[in-house]
C-alpha cells in the first residue's frame, strides 16, 4: 500500500521518478553505487496493459485521421472554404490531423517495439547526460514529435480564439463584417498562429540548455524533461509554465468574446420577441432589425463556444500536470490520463460539427452519396440512357 501511494505523488530528489524512462531509471542515488529500479504501476507495466494501450491508440489515431479527412473534404468541396471561418476550420482540422498522423502513430510504434523486442530502440535508452547540458548519442525522435504535439495544441487553441473573434465581429457589427474580417487578414493571422505556436513549442529548448525531450513510459508520449542531478531541479524549470499561461490566456480571451457575442444575441432575441408582440416602439423600435445577426452567425457562435468548452476541459488536466512537474512532483497514472484526454480532443471537432452544423451534415451526406452513386457517363455522352427510360417516353400522335 505504501508503494502504491508513493507512485501517486513523489517529490523529485527524494525517490525514484515514478514509471521512469530507462534513462532516468539508470540514475544513481547520491552516495550509493546502486541504480534505482523503476517503480511500476498499472499504467505502464505488463503485456496486457501495453496491449490495451496500443489498441486504444490505434483506434484513436483512426478516428482522428478519418474524421479530419472527412472534415477537410467537406470544407474543400463547399463554398464555406472561401470564407474566413472556412479557412480557420481547415486550419484546425490540419492541426488535429497532424496529431493523428505523426504523434499517435509514433507512440504506437514505440509501444509495439517495447513489446516484441527483447531490447528497446537504441534512442529509447537515451543518451542524456546532465553534465553535457543536452542530448548526446543517437538522435532522439522525440525532439521532433514532442514539439509537433505541443505546436498543434497551441495552433488549435489560437485558431479557436480567432474563430471566436470572427464570430463576435459578425454578431456585433454584421454590416461591417466583410470589411473588418477579410480573407487576406485571416490568412495572415493563420500563418502567424502557426509560426508563433511552433516557436512557443520550441521555447524550452531555445531558452534553456536544461531541457530535453524523451519518451515517457508513464504518459506513453514524448515529454519535456528537465536535466537534473537527482537532487534539485534546474533553476529555470519554470519555463514550462509558458505553456499553460499561453493557453489559459487565450482561453480567457475566448471566454470574454463569447460573453460579448451571447450578450448581443440575447439582446437581439429580446428585441425580436417584443417586435413580434407588437411593441415596435420599444427599445429603439424596428430600426435594430436592419443590423441583426444572421441565424447562421448565431449558430456558429454557439458551436464555437462548445469547441471552447471541449478544449478547456481537455487541456486543464495537462496544465495541472505541468504545474506539478514545475513544483517538483510527478504522477504516472495521471500523466497518461491527462495527455491522452488532450489527444482525444483532436477527434472531437468533427463530432461537434456533425451535431451542430446542418450544412456540414448535408455536406457529409452528399460526399458519401457521391462516392456510392454509380456513374452514368454524363460527361462525354458515351453511355446510352437506360432502356426503361426510353420505353416509357410517350409516343407522339401520327
Amino acid at each position: 500500500m505504501t508503494d502504491l501511494l508513493a507512485n501517486l505523488s513523489v517529490p523529485w530528489g527524494t525517490q525514484a521518478i515514478v514509471c521512469p524512462n530507462l534513462t532516468t531509471a539508470a540514475l544513481v542515488r547520491p552516495g550509493s553505487g546502486q541504480s534505482l529500479a523503476p517503480f511500476c504501476t498499472f499504467c505502464c507495466c505488463g503485456l496486457l496493459n501495453r496491449t490495451l494501450a496500443v489498441v486504444f491508440m490505434v483506434s484513436l489515431a483512426f478516428a482522428i485521421v478519418v474524421g479530419n479527412v472527412v472534415t477537410l473534404t467537406v470544407f474543400m468541396q463547399t463554398r464555406q472554404v472561401r470564407t474566413p471561418q472556412g479557412y480557420l476550420k481547415v486550419s484546425l482540422a490540419i492541426a488535429d490531423m497532424m496529431v493523428g498522423v505523426l504523434v499517435v502513430p509514433f507512440s504506437v510504434y514505440t509501444e509495439i517495439s517495447l513489446m516484441v523486442t527483447s531490447s528497446p530502440p537504441v534512442w529509447y535508452q537515451g543518451g542524456t547526460d546532465p553534465s553535457m547540458g543536452g542530448l548526446v548519442g543517437p538522435w532522439q525522435p522525440c525532439m521532433l514529435i514532442g514539439p509537433v504535439f505541443a505546436g498543434c495544441t497551441f495552433v488549435s487553441i489560437s485558431t479557436i480564439f480567432l474563430m471566436t473573434v470572427e464570430r463576435c465581429v459578425a454578431i456585433l457589427w454584421p454590416l461591417h463584417k466583410d470589411h473588418l474580417v477579410t480573407r487576406k487578414r485571416t490568412l495572415f493571422l493563420m500563418l502567424f498562429s502557426w509560426a508563433g505556436s511552433f516557436l512557443l513549442a520550441l521555447a524550452p529548448l531555445i531558452l534553456s540548455n536544461n531541457f530535453t525531450l524523451e519518451y515517457s513510459e508513464c504518459s506513453r508520449m514524448c515529454n519535456y524533461v528537465p536535466l537534473w542531478d537527482g537532487i534539485t531541479l534546474p533553476s529555470d524549470a519554470s519555463i514550462l509554465l509558458l505553456f499553460p499561461v499561453f493557453d489559459f490566456t487565450l482561453l480567457g480571451g475566448t471566454l470574454v468574446f463569447n460573453i460579448l457575442s451571447f450578450t448581443s444575441i440575447r439582446r437581439y432575441t429580446r428585441k425580436r420577441k417584443l417586435m413580434s408582440e407588437g411593441n415596435v416602439g420599444v427599445e429603439g423600435g424596428g430600426g435594430g432589425c436592419q443590423h441583426r445577426p444572421s441565424f447562421s452567425d448565431i449558430k456558429a457562435a454557439k458551436t464555437i463556444s462548445i469547441l471552447t468548452f471541449a478544449f478547456t476541459a481537455s487541456f486543464t488536466p495537462i496544465a495541472v500536470f505541468v504545474l506539478g512537474n514545475v513544483v517538483g512532483y510527478t504522477w504516472c497514472n495521471f500523466s497518461f490520463v491527462a495527455f491522452w484526454i488532450l489527444t482525444g480532443n483532436s477527434c472531437c471537432n468533427v463530432i461537434i460539427y456533425s451535431v451542430r452544423d446542418q450544412r456540414f451534415r448535408k455536406g457529409v451526406t452528399l460526399l458519401f452519396q457521391r462516392e456510392h452513386s454509380p456513374s452514368h457517363g454524363e460527361k462525354g455522352g458515351a453511355t446510352p440512357p437506360p432502356t426503361h427510360l426510353v420505353t416509357t417516353l410517350p409516343t407522339p400522335p401520327p
